[in-house]
């Protein structure tokens, strides 16, 4: 895979922000995202695992300048060279690449904003489960060879 971009949103759950880790490659398209209750190395780390085991590694990977991004990253780095690999990702931190997964960030905001917060992180993550894959739906990620959105969606998520 060529590029991943990499960030966070917040997320209120039984009134604390959670972190709504999510990455996209770089012509929008959603490859994975993981709800934590907290903004460090391990979860970064198990971020990176989860989107790099669906969706294979990536050449680089664009990310704010978030110290847990960058020990994460450099954890799956020594895990590549553990592995016997002869390159590394490569990390760009840069504040206006990081652009194209800013606005769909503004997607999920839209419609977390008027819930205010979640009773539970199970919820939470179910919830936000149904919003990411509804989302990709109307990006087109899906085939959507004579089905509608809610076909896909009900052969989705059963």
């Amino acid at each position: 895979m060529p590029c991943q971009v990499r960030d966070e949103t917040y997320v209120k759950v039984k009134g604390k922000w959670t972190y709504l880790y999510r990455a996209i490659d770089k012509k929008g398209k959603t490859l994975d995202f993981m709800l934590s209750e907290r903004r460090d190395e391990a979860a970064a780390t198990a971020f990176f695992v989860k989107a790099i085991g669906k969706n294979g590694w990536p050449d680089k990977v664009v990310t704010d300048k978030s110290g847990s991004n960058t020990a994460g990253l450099f954890n799956m780095n020594c895990l590549l060279v553990l592995c016997g690999w002869c390159w590394l990702i490569t990390l760009r931190r840069t504040k206006y690449l990081n652009n194209i997964i800013e606005q769909d960030h503004r997607f999920i905001k839209k419609l977390t904003r008027p819930m205010q917060t979640f009773k539970s992180l199970k919820s939470a993550s179910a919830t936000l489960a149904g919003i990411e894959v509804a989302h990709m739906i109307r990006k087109g990620q899906f085939d959507q060879s004579e089905q509608s959105g809610f076909a896909q969606f009900a052969a989705l998520a059963g």
